[in-house]
């Protein structure tokens, strides 16, 4: 079955009180899948697991945010991030997450465990504007990778101009 990747410039929301919950293995690929992940994304559980997370990147999502998230819980850190996701049919929704590392009995790291809640507005109203900032040093660049580089460093400049010393300062001050 074919998915649609175009978009609907469709909203979709959760409720206040439901929690979507996945688990990946270390490359990033979907290992479980909750029934409000379901829901909310329109994809079934055979067409996420054995995916790759990354299935759910909006294109308005900018990379640099996830460059972030993956190098800070790969590094064994819990990490909070607002995302903007896409469902199956080209619907949005925001999300606010809360990543962590999955370690097995040895204290090997062997995958990756995500909470995901209905974001605050106004930490939304927050963020969008950050968000098209990167994106848009993104699209300018040469070539994808230089993007990446452009725009992760204007995010840490961003961060140190408005006066915290990490992202995650930053999202936890937003969020409260």
């Amino acid at each position: 079955m074919a998915i649609d990747r175009s978009l609907t410039n469709v909203e979709r929301t959760f409720q206040w009180d439901d929690v979507i919950v996945s688990k990946t293995d270390l490359t990033g690929k979907i290992t479980y899948a909750n029934d409000v992940f379901l829901g909310i994304s329109g994809y079934t559980e055979e067409e996420l697991l054995g995916a790759p997370h990354s299935i759910l990147r909006h294109p308005a999502m900018p990379r640099c945010v996830f460059k972030f998230l993956w190098d800070r819980i790969a590094d064994g850190h819990e990490v909070f991030a607002y995302v903007l996701n896409r469902a199956r049919n080209g619907d949005h929704y925001w999300v606010f997450a809360h990543v962590t590392p999955c370690y097995d009995q040895t204290g090997r790291m062997v995958g990756y465990h995500s909470n995901r809640r209905v974001p605050k507005p106004e930490a939304v109203a927050t963020v969008k504007p950050l968000y098209e900032t990167l994106l848009g040093i993104e699209n300018r660049a040469a070539d994808r990778k230089q993007g990446m580089e452009q725009s992760f460093a204007a995010l840490v400049r961003t961060i140190g101009d408005l006066g915290f010393d990490s992202y995650d300062r930053l999202i936890m001050t937003i969020s409260r």
